[in-house]
């Protein structure tokens, strides 16, 4: 808009000084620039190394970091005159364990500043959104930062956990989990910087300071902020003096610009169906899903020219009735060969980065290819398996509907059953429909719900079943990596034998628990034939180890030690998470 003033009127000097600093104030944002602000996580004067950095609390009890994992939002800048700019709303994730450490600050008015303020953890307003609105690229999806208490609502705002050892000797396990409005820190810095020729700030985050005073044996291995718990209000008042500004610098620190999405395939696109309160997945930008595409990957799911002799398909190993996975302890194979582990239920695949209990497919198109090839299973060839698929027709046909010519490749074989795959979604058992209002859990239900999102901390007295740590959220997994308290098997050393690892021996992927009812035999290797001997575990079987998860290494020894009513209870629940739906929509043998 151009406004012209006549000569005649001339404004007041007042008036004059309102506009020349509104357009100061418009003139240093179009000229602002980006400022990161990088949060180093240290223990005293060292770096942090998870898993591997030892220290000791003023009780003399040697500590070591596994996660840290938290939420930064709500930044400031002070000015020269004491006054405090706002700059515009931004939050992100910040987590150790991916090295993912910086704040990236756009659109910075141009100025001389003298302090940097900001908060971790986000404000009530956001603290109450509803989770599944989030973006699939957005830090506070809970699928990407997994720092969402799941149906008790609301985040995390820091997460951190470890391994200590005291006096006697044995290593234990911690777990503090800070969060709710109460605990939404605010940390101001001195920072002298001027903007625009100030790239970035360097901040410090010790985690001695954060632990300064607390002794996991005197007061407490765990806490999830809970109303009156001193030890969460103490770890709340260290984090304040936990920062420490390390440097400002010219120099931008590098910035990920994140993958670019190919161009999309032929076809509508197909929804994605998924429950309310799911989070949004991140759908692989090559490969849009189309009726054309999951009708393909639904007839090669089925097709038993994929192995040798033409008896098996991947639905021979997965079957609809028991959501998508097998019965058998260990599948058979062709030659009645069988394997040594148990088939993985098929459901609610969008949501995960990586395929197999050991997580060595990073993408369901590279794992469809796998049990073609393995000796165990389907024991055929890639390429002999195309040849065969270009001698029918049908297929011809197939191909050319879903990708535009009739081309059979192995990417194509592959992107077909990820497509039908990403479709097969689980979200409409008892309990969704609970949530929704349409039914009501019986008590026993709703008592196993409750001790299922219930720590237990005996100390505050509550005394749950802390399932909800591995189990948490809509999907009723994280999809991380963990080991579950059973005896490690030198020849099956799970997450270990992809990445050689020492932290990953005996650590194998979360399954989700919906559909668990229908899943048996249960664990990674089938050995547990019902869920009475899954909570019988969990309650007196977890064994010590080295990378026994934090989570089940800070209870006593054996496990929960839950009663007898407790474990039913819990059982009834994990029965509500059934989908009648998902497991009678058979899929046909053929097409």
């Amino acid at each position: 808009m151009l406004v012209i003033l006549k000569r005649s009127w001339m404004p007041s000097p007042p008036v004059l000084a309102v506009i020349g600093t509104a357009w100061a104030t418009v003139a240093g944002v179009l000229t602002g620039g980006t400022l990161q602000v990088v949060i180093e996580p240290c223990v005293g004067d060292e770096p942090l190394r998870l898993h591997q950095s030892e220290s000791k609390t003023e009780a003399s009890e040697t500590w070591t970091a596994t996660r840290l994992s938290y939420l930064v939002s709500g930044v400031f800048l002070q000015r020269e005159d004491d006054s405090w700019l706002r700059l515009p709303e931004t939050v992100d994730w910040m987590n150790a364990a991916t090295q993912r450490n910086t704040l990236d600050l756009d659109d910075v008015p141009s100025g001389t500043y003298k302090a940097i303020r900001f908060h971790v953890g986000v404000d009530a307003r956001e603290n109450a959104t509803d989770p599944a609105t989030r973006g699939p690229d957005h830090p506070l999806n809970p699928r990407i930062n997994g720092l969402h208490w799941s149906w008790q609502g609301g985040y995390i705002f820091l997460a951190l956990e470890g391994n200590w050892r005291g006096a006697d000797g044995q290593t234990k396990g911690y777990a503090f989990h800070l969060g709710g409005d109460a605990f939404r820190t605010e940390v101001t810095l001195p920072c002298s910087m001027t903007l625009p020729a100030t790239k970035t700030v360097v901040v410090q985050l010790d985690l001695a300071t954060v632990l300064k005073g607390v002794s996991f044996d005197r007061d407490g291995a765990t806490t999830h902020s809970r109303e009156g718990d001193a030890l969460a209000v103490t770890l709340r008042d260290n984090l304040r003096e936990s920062f420490r500004l390390a440097s400002v610098n010219s120099m931008a620190a590098h910035r990920s610009t994140g993958a670019v999405e190919a161009p999309p395939g032929i076809g509508a696109r197909r929804p994605l169906a998924a429950g309310a309160s799911f989070p949004q997945p991140k759908l692989p930008g090559d490969n849009p899903l189309t009726d054309e595409r999951m009708a393909l990957g639904r007839m090669l799911f089925n097709e038993k020219a994929l192995s040798r002799d033409g008896t098996i398909s991947c639905a021979s190993c997965h079957d609809a009735k028991t959501a998508l996975t097998d019965p058998a302890r260990f599948s058979t194979g062709l030659d009645g060969r069988v394997g040594d582990r148990n088939a993985m239920p098929l459901f609610n695949l969008a949501w995960k980065d990586s395929f197999f209990w050991d997580g060595r497919a990073a993408s369901l198109r590279e794992q469809a290819l796998i049990p073609i090839e393995d000796h165990r299973e389907m024991d055929e060839t890639v390429e002999r398996v195309l040849s065969k698929l270009k001698k029918q027709e049908r297929y011809s046909a197939a191909f050319r509907k879903a990708f535009g010519t009739p081309d059979i490749t192995a990417e194509r074989l592959g992107m077909a059953i990820e497509n039908f795959l990403l479709t097969l979604t689980s979200h409409h058992s008892k309990f969704d429909r609970s949530r929704r209002g349409e039914e009501t859990l019986t008590a026993d239900e709703q008592r196993g719900f409750e001790l299922f999102m219930m720590e237990r901390e005996p100390r505050l007295g509550t005394m749950g079943a802390d399932c909800f740590h591995c189990h948490g959220g809509a999907l009723f997994t994280d999809h991380q990596f963990r080991n579950n308290g059973l005896p490690i098997n030198p020849a099956d050393t799970g997450r270990h034998r992809v990445t050689g690892v020492g932290l990953d021996r005996g650590t194998f992927a979360t399954p989700s628990l919906r559909n668990i009812a229908l899943t048996a035999p249960y664990m990674h290797d089938g050995r547990f034939s019902t869920l009475e001997e899954v909570l019988d575990h969990y309650s007196e079987g977890v064994k010590r180890t080295p990378t026994l998860d934090p989570n089940l290494a800070k209870h006593p020894d054996g496990g929960l030690h839950l009663s007898a009513e407790d474990k039913r209870c819990v059982i009834a629940f994990l029965h509500t998470l059934t989908d009648i739906q998902f497991a009678e929509r058979a899929l046909p043998e053929s097409e």
